[in-house]
């Protein structure tokens, strides 16, 4: 079975950018765009008010992988 071309890899709450770059690497992806999106939660008059920003990675498989 082959490996998607593209995945994008999110970094979890408990973990730090390095060890989710490191994660890719041992996947067989290397980082090729950074992202961050905004996560909203509501308060109390119905409002979105952002939580926090989420990392996402996306990678490409690495060529000696494919």
């Amino acid at each position: 079975m082959s490996k998607k071309r593209k995945q994008q890899f999110t970094v979890e709450p408990d973990e730090s950018l390095a060890d989710c770059l490191e994660r890719m690497k041992t996947e067989g992806y290397r980082p090729v765009r950074r992202m961050e999106k905004p996560v909203f939660k509501e308060n109390g008059s119905k409002t979105p008010v952002i939580s926090h920003q989420q990392i996402v990675f996306e990678g490409i498989l690495e060529e000696n992988e494919q």
